[in-house]
């Protein structure tokens, strides 16, 4: 799929890259945004962890296959059908903790799961490659911002109705059977809004690019394009990075194990604004004018290292001391403020690690097919991860300093094949500058003149001379 065409047709609203990254954002705020809500209440509200570990394993296991599918389903039945699809399943997993929580269902909780697992991954794929495919390259980081506003927008308003329905719970347990209900109705909106979504050949960019969709091929050749995606160096040393970005399901147990219902509550309701401060801070960065693009993404490489560095070693020492004093902490207790930044920086530093990589993805092809894999793969493999951390969390005869331990080593190994793709990155893209595209047009058109009028041994001395200035 090639952005190269340029037309120059009236813009329609509805139509515009702004209007589209907002759809995604209302559809990422109303499903999956919801869905953080109650996750970052621990255990997605319920009392005790370990049914709904299991059932996150199983979200997130079906989630890393279809993340992967997502190109192959959207080739067949377009993006946004398939970001539809990818909205349905999040109201069955809150209607499944419902059931869970007021009646002590368990297989509602695991079918929801694994037909949100389905969806989630669909959706990721569809989204992600909308959020960094549809806009003007210049503006990719200012877009991401607000798909991830919008998206953060979901668990701040549902923290709120969590801490308003639940400011009275000063213990440990679940949260109220209300607040699932008020979850279901909002998620249950998500799927007209997806309907909005433009087609990519619909789309109208501010800078009369097209994005032109791909043809449509075989299963086979989709599955062969998958595999052609996964085996590029740029991917293959990315993927330990892929793993550990989102392997930390340990904060789940953490809130649960360490916090009253309210508290949990006000956590996750405080907890987003460090999302929305790293997304704001790195999308920044990424978009600023100022700096070469190959320099942003060097600088937020090492701004990535260093809030990790500090966010592990203060939920370390945290951790070791909370696994002495085994404290529940409410809002008024002794110790509150120590736990509730262990999670903050947790937030903060997943978030502009996130961002930072969407960002690399979209500097690695123009073409929204081949975004939509590489978007895919990197969902599909912290999927992957999350998996597993949940089946490791799902048992309390698993130590967490076993999750913790892999989560550390998987950021130490994930460092110099990173390193290595920032310092070797050409972004594959459009120049930036509209300024700049015109000089260099005119540059070139310049060339073809003087070039139309030279003999051909003319021609020949001309080339030699560039090969040699070049060598």
């Amino acid at each position: 799929m090639s952005e190269a065409q340029t037309v120059n047709t009236k813009r329609v609203w509805y139509r515009t890259t702004w209007f589209n990254a907002h759809v995604i954002g209302i559809v990422g705020f109303t499903a999956p945004g919801l869905w953080n809500a109650m996750n970052s209440l621990g255990a997605g509200g319920a009392q005790e962890p370990y049914l709904v570990n299991a059932a996150n394993a199983l979200v997130f296991g079906l989630m890393g296959i279809f993340c992967l599918l997502g190109a192959t389903v959207s080739n067949y039945i377009g993006l946004s059908w398939t970001l539809v699809l990818g909205a349905v399943g999040y109201p069955l997993y809150s209607a499944g903790l419902y059931t869970n929580v007021k009646f002590g269902v368990v297989w509602f909780v695991l079918l929801g799961a694994v037909i949100d697992g389905i969806s989630a991954g669909l959706f990721w794929a569809s989204e992600g490659a909308v959020a960094v495919g549809y806009p003007e390259p210049a503006k990719r980081g200012r877009y991401l911002n607000y798909w991830v506003w919008w998206r953060t927008l979901g668990p701040l308003i549902g923290g709120a109705i969590v801490l308003g329905l639940n400011k009275g719970t000063n213990k440990k347990g679940h949260v109220s059977t209300d607040t699932y209900l008020v979850f279901i109705a909002l998620q249950c909106l998500s799927v007209p809004v997806a309907l909005l979504l433009s087609p990519p050949e619909k789309v109208q960019r501010s800078d009369g690019t097209k994005v032109q969709p791909a043809p449509k091929v075989s299963f086979g050749q989709t599955i062969r394009d998958l595999g052609k995606a996964f085996r590029r160096r740029e991917v293959l040393l990315l993927l330990p990075i892929f793993a550990a970005a989102y392997f930390n399901s340990y904060s789940s147990t953490f809130a649960t194990v360490y916090f009253s219902v309210r508290a949990r509550a006000l956590n996750g309701f405080l907890g987003n604004i460090p999302i929305l401060l790293g997304s704001q801070l790195i999308s920044h960065l990424l978009d600023t004018p100022r700096l070469p693009q190959r320099r942003r993404i060097l600088i937020g490489f090492w701004i990535v290292v260093f809030v990790h560095v500090v966010t592990w070693a203060f939920a370390v020492a945290v951790i070791s001391q909370f696994r002495k004093t085994n404290p529940v902490l409410d809002w008024k207790s002794e110790g509150y403020v120590k736990g509730f930044f262990v999670e903050v920086l947790w937030s903060f530093s997943k978030q502009i690690l996130q961002s930072w990589l969407y960002y690399i993805m979209g500097t690695l092809t123009s073409d929204i097919t081949e975004l939509t894999r590489y978007t895919g793969i990197l969902r599909g493999i912290e999927s992957f991860a999350q998996a597993v951390a949940y089946g490791l969390n799902a048992s309390a005869s698993v130590d967490p300093w076993v999750s913790i331990g892999i989560q550390l080593a998987l950021f130490v190994i994930a460092v110099y094949p990173t390193w290595l793709v920032v310092v070797g990155l050409y972004p594959n893209e459009l120049l930036e500058d509209p300024d700049q595209k015109r000089d260099s047009a005119a540059s070139l058109d310049a060339k073809s003149s003087t070039e139309k009028h030279l003999q051909p041994q003319d021609l020949i001395k001309v080339a030699t001379r560039e090969k040699a200035g070049s060598s």
